[in-house]
């Protein structure tokens, strides 16, 4: 028996990386899980791998998730396929590049925002809903210490995530008298979006590595999907408005973040 038995879950941008982990975490407790992913072929396979690794339920829906009406179907899928929806994690997020600040242009602005805190919203006002029926209701959040530290050349990322931090803090403290527990993971792992970085920068991966108190970057599913699946169950149903730090304590000094950039 998992402790998510007979739940619901979609995880958005669950194709690949830290989503995929998450989606995988979810699965391994029991829970059915839609993966609501923009890459068609990322998101039907890692659908396939939750049924075969771990006997879930699971339905890919292809989502682009700065279009809300995808994102309401999205919600809709989960409902019409598994009769109910009980957690509902925001994770996607489509890399936006690297600049300063006073080169950043205003599109990559307002697409960080789409992306991470338009995206949220919808999804979190067509969800409330299913959410509170049950009393178990769950929204994780995925955050940043991009945005924490103020990490220099990803303004468009860092605003976006602390926005989506204080969104995520609104929700918690509204919708406590409705059981729905609200909280942000900020996550340090092995994601897409890192693996890129690291392959342009291997110097300063390695030194983030080496840095890190534990000595090494989480794993998407062990690491991350496991603390998600903790916020996703009965054992967290008194936390809410929280930013959990699942990076291994890089947290404590900070992170030297510095990518190369013309």
């Amino acid at each position: 028996m998992g402790t998510l038995d007979g739940r619901v879950a979609v995880v958005t941008g669950a194709g690949m990386g830290i989503g995929r982990g998450i989606a995988g975490a979810l699965a391994r407790e029991g829970a059915s899980v839609v993966v609501a992913e923009i890459d068609e072929a990322a998101g039907t396979e890692t659908a396939a791998w939750l049924r075969d690794e771990w006997g879930a339920q699971a339905e890919f829906v292809r989502t682009d998730v700065t279009d809300k009406g995808q994102v309401l179907a999205m919600v809709r899928t989960a409902v019409d396929s598994f009769g109910r929806l009980d957690v509902l994690v925001n994770n996607a997020w489509k890399g936006s590049g690297f600049a300063r600040l006073e080169n950043m242009t205003d599109e990559k602005l307002r697409s960080g925002f789409d992306m991470a805190v338009m995206a949220a919203f919808w999804a979190m006002q067509a969800a409330l809903p299913e959410l509170e029926k049950h009393g178990t209701g769950r929204v994780i959040n995925l955050c940043s210490l991009n945005g924490v530290n103020a990490h220099m050349y990803s303004v468009q990322y860092n605003a976006a995530k602390e926005a989506l931090r204080a969104l995520t803090r609104t929700a918690a403290r509204e919708w406590a008298p409705r059981q729905v527990c609200c909280n942000v993971i900020c996550p340090g792992a092995q994601s897409e979006a890192y693996r890129r970085v690291a392959e342009a920068n291997p110097e300063m991966a390695a030194g983030i590595a080496a840095a890190n108190p534990m000595g090494r970057v989480g794993d998407p599913l062990d690491d991350i999907g496991s603390v998600a699946a903790f916020l996703a169950g009965d054992a967290s149903r008194y936390l809410t408005g929280n930013t959990l730090f699942v990076d291994g304590g890089a947290h404590i000094n900070g992170v030297q973040w510095a990518p190369e950039v013309d």
